[in-house]
């Protein structure tokens, strides 16, 4: 299963980089691959937020969506991402943020499979080359934010 995971500070307050990752409706206009973000439930409670939302992506014809399940726990400043359903047989992404006179200390860590093994195998191999893109595309994202 590809894993990553990414430490960096970020010049973006903690509160708008948790805006950002948890407004998975915009993810099409910077995510590298990403074709259309659809959150079909969101419910907001004094301590946590829980999202149900589907992400399609691809390039062109050859397109998935899968549906995943965004828990925002605030009093941790954690995201955790898993798969509900789709072409993913594992997924489970964590967000860390944590706020300092700078920014905000991002860290990321994703892990996660296909339920196709052949496609699997494909990613495995370009999987590193494409999570820097993602990462660098989040960090653009926050740079617009802070500068707009």
């Amino acid at each position: 299963m590809p894993k990553a995971s990414i430490k960096k500070l970020i010049n973006c307050k903690k509160e708008d980089l948790i805006n950002m990752v948890l407004d998975i409706e915009k993810y099409p206009e910077f995510v590298p691959w990403c074709l259309k973000g659809k959150i079909h439930k969101k419910e907001e409670r004094t301590d946590v937020i829980e999202i149900e939302a589907d992400l399609k992506v691809g390039k062109r014809f050859f397109n998935q969506t899968y549906k995943s399940f965004v828990t925002y726990y605030k009093n941790k400043d954690k995201i955790i991402v898993n798969n509900i359903e789709g072409p993913l047989k594992h997924l489970k992404n964590e967000w860390k943020f944590q706020e300092t006179n700078n920014g905000c200390i991002l860290n990321f860590e994703i892990d996660f499979e296909l339920k196709n093994s052949f496609l699997n195998s494909i990613m495995k191999n370009s999987f590193d080359i494409g999570f820097d893109k993602i990462a660098k595309a989040f960090e653009k994202r926050a740079f617009n934010i802070v500068n707009n």
